[in-house]
């Protein structure tokens, strides 16, 4: 018996015995008078046995079937072994089983085929939201083997918008500042131009050695007029980072499913149906109806998601970038460029731009590095250093002209000196 049913039966058995009235059991029992009635009724017609729930020990009517945990139970081990509860449950879904994770669960516990991950970490402060669509977006890039081994390692770079979750995501050969500038501008084409940009500290959006110095990214982000805000800690911008928890489930395992092992082939699945039906299932409705992106305005935003670099004209009007020779055009002769610095954009499709003060300049690309003019032969310069030797009759080599000197005589001692002689003598 229950504990409900235990506080019946000593009421009714304190009704039998005459120590309470059928209302005064009802009080006691938390029952209704109708339903204490009936309850004594059955204990009198069965004894203890009426007051047990009629439904215990037998089968639920909205029971599973026989044949639905081995339909659930063996797809999941030969497939989704690795799957979620709440994955596997879709998957199965789309093969005609419908249950829910809870079901699925309890039913790969049963057979001792379900282990829980526990996942602990340090204590956060939580950020709201923001409320409106396009006040701030967070973006990062994801290194996984998305592949498995069937392919090439590439990263998916993810944005999410923190009003919404709503996410676009594209997989790159490397994370790399094109990769950074194709994401955003993709976003952008689509959605517009954000408020803020959330990002970590990678080397694209900040030079750690030079902070107050922009990177190419964050030059970008400026003329843009978009705040770029660069995160101390991987958990600030947890919102894509548990996006890409996701993507390192679900994608993956979907690759798997179809057998996909090429980007290509990958991103177009991206863009056909996961990320429409990622978005349909996670995205949320902002706090406020606001859309906050700002409109392109007719903006060349290829020509400002670029690098871009300064570069000295030489004297024969070449600019050299990245081992390639541009050769400016004669009807830019009146600007007198040899030695002045013009300003060459490489836009992500290879093409190259040169400007001057705001103003475009045409130019060829030379096939190879200019000739360089053959310097003039130096002058030799005749240096005699051979060893001179002075012959017999050189004065060098002449003997005395007289012969032998006499010797010199001293001088004779002066008295004084004779004096002084004497008296050190005598002492």
């Amino acid at each position: 018996m229950s504990v409900t049913e235990r506080v019946r039966l000593d009421a009714m058995g304190r009704v039998k015995r005459g120590e309470l009235t059928v209302v005064q059991a009802a009080e006691l029992a938390g029952l209704s008078l109708r339903q204490a009635r009936r309850v004594w009724k059955r204990f009198k017609a069965e004894g203890d046995r009426g007051l047990v729930h009629r439904l215990r020990g037998r089968q639920s009517k909205p029971r599973l079937g026989e044949e639905v945990p081995e339909r659930a139970v063996k797809p999941h081990k030969e497939s989704y072994a690795y799957f979620g509860p709440t994955l596997a449950c879709e998957k199965l879904a789309e093969e005609g089983l419908v249950l829910s994770p809870d079901t699925l669960t309890a039913l790969l516990k049963g057979r001792g085929l379900w282990r829980r991950r526990r996942r602990r970490g340090r204590h956060r402060k939580r950020r709201e939201r923001r409320s409106s669509f396009g006040s701030m977006l967070q973006m990062d890039g994801s290194h996984h083997d998305w592949f498995e081994g069937r392919g090439p390692r590439c990263v998916l770079m993810v944005v999410v918008d923190d009003a919404t979750s709503r996410t676009w995501a594209r997989l790159y050969p490397a994370e790399t500042t094109g990769a950074a500038f194709d994401a955003f501008g993709r976003w952008a084409g689509r959605h517009g131009l954000p408020r803020s940009l959330y990002v970590d500290r990678h080397s694209i959006y900040r030079d750690e050695g030079r902070p107050q110095k922009p990177t190419q990214f964050g030059r970008a982000m400026a003329e843009l007029g978009v705040q770029l805000i660069c995160a101390h800690s991987p958990q600030a911008k947890g919102r894509v980072e548990r996006k890409n928890a996701v993507f390192q489930d679900r994608l993956v395992k979907e690759l798997r499913l179809r057998g996909i092992s090429d980007m290509a082939q990958a991103n177009a699945l991206l863009e056909a149906s996961f990320l429409d039906d990622l978005n349909r299932r996670y995205a949320i409705d902002p706090a406020d109806d606001q859309d906050l992106h700002r409109a392109l305005a007719g903006l060349a935003l290829g020509e400002v998601l670029c690098v871009r670099q300064e570069r000295a004209v030489g004297q024969d009007w070449c600019v050299r970038w990245d081992n390639r020779w541009l050769q400016i055009g004669a009807t830019h002769a009146a600007l007198r460029l040899p030695r002045r610095r013009v300003l060459v954009r490489e836009l992500a499709d290879g093409r190259l731009l040169l400007e001057y003060r705001g103003q475009r300049l045409s130019f060829t690309e030379l096939p190879a590095r200019p000739a360089r003019r053959p310097a003039k032969p130096k002058r030799k310069v005749i240096v005699n250093n051979r060893r001179w030797k002075p012959d017999k009759t050189h004065p060098w080599n002449r003997g005395p002209a007289v012969g032998p000197r006499p010797p010199v005589n001293p001088a004779p001692a002066t008295p004084a000196r004779d004096s002084r002689a004497g008296r050190k003598k005598a002492g």
